[in-house]
């Protein structure tokens, strides 16, 4: 199942090291949904190393072979690499063990760091160990806090390393993010810190860098000469359903503007970078952030709209509306629906009714691809021109890869490659611009959140939004 060492690469890349991988949060959803399928799905293809260790922590008491039946059925039923194996789980499996204990206690980390030294002595590992927080946000300070106390934040050797992995949402606003930045920064070191957003591990998304400095027909038109304005939207089908509780405490500005949609923006916007490592790409992706100018009473007023989702229908079936979700406040007014812009929109100096402008999509779940519409001249004599559209799907042209975002960026963290994780810096300046927003709508509780059906494409004021200067929505 795991390849040998003497491997040059596998379908992840370069064979990782040997290491140990401690995820805490074990028995929870995200490390079941998510985290294990995607370790599996590594493990196949030879992406986790030759020889590892997967070690559970959470608080639930359990045996280790319960561990490992619960985490199978749950790999049968919700894998996002697809139908398990039966003898490839088995022989994954044998390396999942189990460490019980509450994340504030100390003995538990002095047990969880004597059964590191058992399993890397049984194994051949060598100390490599990474850290993976996979639990409610508010216990971070208490794993980082104890992890330092037991010795078990710096590597046992000097030829090994340790890493640690903290998952979304890092903080819930500037200040707590600086916090617990400043928490963190006192056990580890930055560079082995790994800051995760699943969406940069996603094929299309990483692929924005290939297509601008890759190719030389984009790069030369990607800037604010020739590029009238971009969109970035990220829409979903479900509703908060189960997560109703946690979407009352964020919202959807700090659920999805403040990490992924402004990861994005950084993508797109960032400038080419003097090499490709990930000290420079994360350089330039911070210039981006730090560029854009911090959002003031009138700004958010004027270039921001927020929105809660209604009844409503999808698919011809009536949906229910957020404030009917479990969990949720029946008179709430956390959004559901956020729209903003950056900036006005130059003038464009041609422009004709009947002319569609020229548009680069690119789709980054759940169909994954490119496409790219320019005009072209409708059959016959007279000069009228019609919207074609060229279209690239990773699908079709190399094959359904079952590959997680979370099993790419776990691979890039065991070969320590930090180019698509977050920098303590970025978060806080990402933070930075969504802070404005949030304090004038804790000013304003009062006001009324925009309702719209669920099943559609948000309320009427962000379609305003872009109308006022004379473009709309692309909602496919």
């Amino acid at each position: 199942m795991a390849g040998d060492s003497g491997r040059s690469g596998s379908v992840y890349g370069s064979v990782a090291e040997p290491c140990t991988v401690v995820l805490f949060g074990a028995s929870g959803d995200l490390a079941k949904r998510k985290v294990i399928p995607a370790m599996y799905d590594l493990a196949i293809h030879d992406g986790l190393g030759p020889r590892y260790a997967i070690v559970g922590f959470a608080r639930t008491p359990m045996s280790e072979d319960a561990f490992r039946s619960a985490l199978g059925e749950a790999a049968k039923s919700i894998s996002e690499v697809g139908p398990i194996d039966p003898k490839q789980w088995d022989a994954f499996a044998a390396n999942l063990h189990y460490c019980p204990g509450d994340y504030s206690n100390p003995e538990a980390y002095a047990h969880l760091a004597k059964r590191l030294v058992e399993l890397e002595s049984a194994k051949n590992i060598g100390g490599n160990r990474l850290f993976y927080l996979s639990t409610p946000p508010e216990v971070y300070p208490d794993i980082v806090d104890q992890l330092g106390r037991a010795g078990l934040s710096h590597p046992p050797s000097p030829k090994s390393w340790v890493r640690i992995i903290i998952e979304k949402p890092f903080g819930r606003d500037l200040a707590s993010a600086k916090t617990l930045n400043q928490i963190v920064l006192n056990v580890f070191d930055e560079k082995q810190v790994y800051r995760i957003d699943h969406y940069l591990g996603k094929d299309t998304v990483q692929n924005l860098l290939v297509l601008r400095f890759g190719n030389g027909i984009f790069e030369p038109l990607w800037n604010r000469n020739y590029v009238d304005h971009v969109q970035i939207t990220a829409s979903e089908t479900l509703g908060v359903e189960r997560r109703g509780g946690f979407y009352e405490t964020a919202g959807a500005l700090r659920d999805m503007i403040q990490s992924h949609v402004l990861q994005l923006t950084s993508l797109v916007a960032v400038e080419p970078p003097a090499s490709f490592d990930a000290t420079a790409v994360r350089n330039e992706k911070l210039k981006v952030l730090q560029s854009i100018r911090p959002f003031d009473l009138e700004m958010v007023a004027q270039a921001v709209v927020r929105g809660q989702y209604s009844p409503g229908k999808l698919d011809g079936k009536p949906v229910p509306g957020y404030r009917e979700e479990p969990n949720v406040n029946p008179a709430s007014k956390t959004e559901t629906f956020v729209a903003g812009k950056f900036r006005r929109a130059p003038h464009i100096v041609f422009r004709e009714k009947d002319v569609e402008p020229n548009r680069l999509i690119l789709n980054i779940q759940p169909d994954e691809g490119i496409s790219v519409s320019f005009g072209a001249k409708r059959p016959g004599t007279e000069m009228s021109i019609g919207n074609v559209t060229m279209e690239f799907c990773y699908r079709e042209s190399f094959g359904d890869v079952s590959r997680s975002a979370y099993a790419t960026l776990l691979n890039d963290c065991v070969r320590g490659d930090a180019t698509l994780f977050d920098r303590g810096d970025s978060v806080e300046a990402a933070w930075s611009l969504v802070d404005p927003i949030l304090d004038v709508w804790s000013a304003t509780r009062s006001a009324n959140v925009p309702q719209y059906p669920s099943g559609s494409w948000g309320p009427r004021e962000s379609d305003l939004l872009l109308e006022r200067d004379g473009r709309h929505w692309y909602n496919p």
